[in-house]
């Protein structure tokens, strides 16, 4: 976990599977003086590889629940079908461009179909952050 902004030893650290907000801070060492900890969810639980940024006071907050992760999907529209979607489609899934669709295009015609959503960590140019943000869109 990548912890950043008000906390006394920004970095990375390594938190167990069950860790939420408040344990990623107190592993930064504290937050700082500085620090607006009512702008976050000190509950909110953690995903493996994305950034927690602790927001300084008089900072404006990051609108997703924890900041640096994304926002809850919307509750309507279509799933994108990794397995049968064109470049067109691919491109409407967020985080997702020109570069990023064609190298999702590219790795199914070498490998075929995608079995699973965390599959997509294989595509070039799509890691553990852009993988959350697109996984509300996206299936098999």
């Amino acid at each position: 976990m990548h912890v950043a902004g008000a906390v006394r030893r920004p970095g990375l650290y390594e938190m167990p599977p069950d860790a939420r907000v408040a344990d990623a801070v107190q592993a930064a060492h504290g937050p700082s003086r500085a620090a607006d900890l009512d702008s976050l969810n000190l509950a909110e639980a953690l995903v493996d590889g994305l950034k927690v940024e602790v927001p300084r006071k008089g900072q404006t907050p990051v609108t997703s629940a924890v900041p640096g992760l994304p926002s809850p999907a919307p509750s309507a529209g279509p799933m994108v079908n990794l397995n049968t979607a064109d470049q067109v489609a691919l491109e409407t899934i967020p985080e997702v461009g020109p570069v990023t669709a064609a190298a999702i295009l590219e790795y199914r015609e070498q490998v075929g179909s995608f079995t699973s959503i965390e599959e997509l960590l294989e595509v070039s140019g799509v890691g553990p952050a852009t993988l959350e943000a697109m996984r509300p869109f996206v299936t098999l």
